[in-house]
């Protein structure tokens, strides 16, 4: 497909115009009979990362990441694929940053692959590897798009994991904090933003507690508590690095999957059960960044197994934010109040709940008003991003050449108003990256799973916008939901 869209190609896509998706030029006029408009100031924006869109694993000087051995042995990805070419985003980027642009939104979210950067986790950098994001980064602001930089998104230097253990060594916490030193100085001249980790409660349990990521280890409690805690740590000093090595005004806080808790009614009662089974079910990562310390409760329950740590690695992971993002898909809890500690019982999922194409994303568009509500509430949070949300769908071409992923829409469209609730309550919700820019390589799911507004044929890599792509730029064009 063409480099760039023009408004009318996009209008052309699924009958638009047929359809009474509006322009810029109508978004004034037709906000009057959609929804309230959100913020003026309010941030629309996607998302990506590294391993899942770049590619060229072995250019310029790029090491080996956990991710690269792991989708390298057999039976660990559903379709036998890696991400060794992805999505070619390394050598296409240009293009893509042309598909942002098209959208009409304001910012981008991509990671950085730390072994870009840093072949061997530490040691001498590859300025080669930072090369490619001054590209991008120079790229996406000649287009008026902000960049906001992720600094780990899973692509742990397979060298350290091999040298130190990985997460289960504090050598790899300070590893990053000295990679966000060397990111921070060379980048925030352009990029004001950056998120440190990205879903501490994802990696950290499926890669080294239940195997099911890379590394793909079962580590018991004690050394899963422990690999989480040097997390943490790496978060603060990676705060610590940005704040000491960056241009002044250079915004940085995590990304977490929080572990979103729903009240089953929205009684008082209830809404506090929420709150306190929120608080107790994050405190191995939120709770602690957030609180500069681990609950009663969390070290109650841990007991024997709880992380060995010292007052002074709590004030570094207690370094304050300037943002917390959350990445919010599905509720994880449904709660209800209970008389017994620790004042909340968790409801069971009956099989006839609803999901979407990816059988794990229960369908409960109230989760993107209560996590960010109860977050800011118990937490004291000023500013929150949802730094993903998004969904899996068939997607397949119909016979014109389309993609009519209507099931996204539907998703998005009541996501997005449950947000908009929560805003127009409030909650500090300042922006929203959705996930994801296009289709790539989903992890354990290979291939097989596609998120993307874009649809992306991974033979011939031709991007092709699905009708949930008309869907997003209309929202962001009125800055408010269509009726």
């Amino acid at each position: 497909m063409p480099a760039s869209l023009s408004r009318r190609s996009f209008g052309k896509l699924a009958g638009v115009a047929a359809l009474g998706l509006t322009t810029h030029a109508d978004a004034a006029e037709s906000t009057a009979v959609g929804s309230a408009p959100f913020p003026k100031d309010f941030l629309w924006g996607t998302a990506t990362s590294s391993y899942q869109i770049e590619g060229a694993v072995a250019e310029d000087g790029r090491g080996r990441s956990i991710w690269d051995t792991f989708s390298h042995t057999p039976g660990k990805i559903e379709d036998g694929s890696t991400g060794d070419r992805a999505v070619e985003h390394f050598h296409r980027y240009k293009d893509d940053v042309a598909l942002i642009k098209a959208l009409g939104v304001k910012a981008y979210r991509f990671s950085i692959a730390w072994p870009r950067v840093f072949p061997d986790g530490v040691g001498q950098p590859n300025p080669k590897g930072l090369d490619f994001y001054n590209r991008l980064i120079d790229e996406l602001l000649a287009n008026g798009i902000e960049p906001y930089a992720t600094l780990y998104h899973w692509d742990l230097p397979q060298a350290l994991q091999d040298r130190v253990g990985g997460w289960q060594s504090s050598d790899t916490s300070k590893a990053l904090g000295d990679y966000a030193a060397y990111v921070a100085e060379r980048l925030t001249d352009r990029v004001k933003n950056i998120f440190t980790v990205n879903e501490v409660g994802r990696f950290v349990n499926f890669g080294y507690g239940w195997g099911i990521d890379a590394p793909g280890l079962k580590l018991p409690a004690a050394q899963l508590n422990q690999a989480r805690h040097h997390v943490a740590l790496a978060h603060g000093l990676a705060v610590q690095a940005v704040r000491a090595s960056g241009r002044a005004g250079t915004r940085v806080g995590a990304a977490e999957n929080i572990a979103a808790c729903v009240p089953a009614i929205a009684t008082p009662e209830n809404i506090r059960a929420a709150e306190i089974a929120t608080r107790e079910l994050n405190a191995g990562f939120l709770g602690v960044v957030l609180e500069g310390k681990y609950t009663d409760g969390f070290l109650a329950y841990a007991g024997a197994d709880a992380p060995k740590f010292t007052p002074e690695e709590l004030k570094i992971i207690a370094t304050p934010n300037d943002f917390v993002g959350l990445n919010i898909y599905a509720p994880q809890f449904y709660v209800t109040a209970s008389d017994k500690a620790p004042g909340f019982h968790v409801l069971p999922f009956p099989t006839s709940f609803p999901h979407m194409n990816s059988e794990w994303l229960r369908i409960g568009p109230e989760v993107i008003y209560w996590a960010p509500r109860i977050a800011a509430k118990i937490w004291n949070i000023e500013t929150i991003y949802i730094s993903e949300n998004g969904t899996s769908s068939e997607d397949k071409i119909a016979a014109d050449g389309q993609v009519y992923d209507l099931d996204r829409i539907m998703f998005l469209r009541n996501y997005l108003t449950q947000m908009q609730r929560a805003i127009a309550e409030g909650v500090p919700i300042r922006g929203y990256f959705l996930w994801s820019l296009m289709d790539n390589f989903e992890w354990i799911f290979g291939y097989g799973k596609r998120f993307g507004l874009y649809r992306v044929d991974f033979e011939t890599q031709a991007r092709v916008p699905k009708l949930s792509a008309a869907f997003y730029r209309d929202v962001v064009a009125r800055n408010a939901i269509g009726v």
